[in-house]
Formats: C-alpha cells, sequence, structure tokens
C-alpha cells in the first residue's frame, strides 16, 4: 500500500514548469560575469558551472555551445535594458522620454561591465550582421517614432523629422554609457540624468539667440532662392 502510494505521489508530482527557466537564467547570469570579466576567449564553461552549482553537461542542455551562451548572455541583457526602460509610471509621452533616458543610464550604472560584453560582440564575432543591442534598437524603433509623431502633435516638441530626434538621442546614450565606462563617471547618476534631459529638453541657446539664427537661416534660404530663379 506504502508503495502503491509512493509510486501515485510521484507520478501525480506537478511539473515545475518555471525550473528549466529558473536554471537556464541563473546559468546566464554567472555567464554574463564570466564573460565581462575574463573576455569570450577566457571564460571557462567549468568554471561558470562551479560557480552555478551544477555539472558543466548542465550548461550543454541549455545552450549548444561556448558562443550559443555567449549570445543568450547579451541577448538577456538587452531584454532586461528594454523592460527597465518600458515601466514607465506615466501615460504622458514627455515624461515617458524622460523615464527612458533616466532608467537606461541607471541600467548601465546599476551593470557597468554589461559595456564588456556589448564591446566583445563587435571584436569576437565581426562577422555578424548586425549586433544583439542594434537590432533590439531597431525592434524597438516604431514604439518610440510614435511617441515622437505624439508629442509633436501634441506641441510639446517642435516640429522635425521624428527620425532625427530618435538617432540624435539615441547616439548621446550610447555613447554617455561607453565615456561611463572607459572614463569614469564624474557626476552622480542625478545629476547626469539631470544634464542630459536639461540640454535636449531645453538646448544650449537662449530663446532669444534661437530666433535671431532661425531667421538668419530664413534670410540665408531666401537669397539662396532668389539667386537659382536668376540662373
Amino acid at each position: 500500500m506504502l508503495e502503491q502510494e509512493t509510486k501515485h505521489t510521484q507520478l501525480g508530482r506537478p511539473k515545475d514548469e518555471g525550473l528549466a527557466a529558473r536554471r537556464r537564467t541563473e546559468i546566464l547570469r554567472h555567464a554574463i560575469a564570466h564573460f565581462a570579466r575574463s573576455g569570450f576567449a577566457n571564460a571557462d564553461l567549468d568554471a561558470i558551472a562551479a560557480d552555478v552549482g551544477c555539472a558543466k553537461g548542465t550548461i550543454y542542455r541549455y545552450f549548444e555551445n561556448k558562443e550559443d551562451l555567449f549570445h543568450r548572455a547579451v541577448q538577456l541583457v538587452m531584454e532586461e535594458l528594454l523592460a527597465a526602460t518600458l515601466a514607465a509610471p506615466s501615460d504622458d509621452p514627455l515624461e515617458q522620454l524622460e523615464h527612458g533616458i533616466r532608467s537606461y543610464l541607471a541600467y548601465f550604472d546599476a551593470h557597468p561591465k554589461y559595456v564588456e560584453l556589448l564591446i566583445q560582440e563587435r571584436a569576437v564575432f565581426p562577422s555578424r550582421e548586425k549586433a544583439t543591442y542594434f537590432e533590439h534598437k531597431d525592434a524597438n524603433r516604431g514604439r518610440w517614432l510614435s511617441r515622437f509623431q505624439e508629442m509633436m502633435a501634441l506641441g510639446k516638441l517642435r516640429q522635425m523629422p521624428p527620425e532625427r530626434a530618435l538617432d540624435v538621442i539615441g547616439d548621446l546614450l550610447y555613447g554617455t554609457i561607453f565615456t561611463n565606462y572607459f572614463a569614469g563617471r564624474r557626476k552622480t547618476l542625478g545629476q547626469q540624468v539631470a544634464d542630459v534631459t536639461d540640454v535636449l529638453f531645453h538646448g544650449l541657446l537662449t530663446p532669444e539667440e534661437a530666433s535671431l539664427r532661425a531667421q538668419r537661416r530664413g534670410n540665408a534660404r531666401t537669397g539662396e532662392n532668389a539667386g537659382r530663379s536668376q540662373q
């Protein structure tokens, strides 16, 4: 009777569907640390397995090889970055933009070594058509473009091609994380976010100077058109 009950209990035990996902993520987190610290070439699967507390063969149950493990590690970094920037506390598109900038910088501030994985991917796998960072950036481009269009329609931003605004902000943030990593951030995270958003939202010029420059550009275009008409 006891044997039947034990057998029934074992057969009837519900399968933990999340166990594999949790173990896979655990392996990836240890792999990220190893790749960031040692580089792809020097990262050792035996050492990663030892940190995880599993056999090396367990890693191969989840990943084809070290290269696959590396690419999945970079993928996890980008998925978490996306999740952080998406979790905006407001429906206002301008506040969402500010939240996205703050969350982006905060993510790499909390995980500065993750920049190493972005560097390694381009250095070790130059034949990849597109780096994981830019795959994610392009995949989410449409969402941000629509928000810029919305802000322009609401009169929150001046009219310009939304692609132009998105490219400038994206390049600024991408360059900032590399500067922080290589040169060291000389300000607190809060100060850096405040500086970036202040220059982005308010610009460098006074309203008077901006008006004068716009007038000069308008006059220059008028002169150019007049010159063409005379030719």
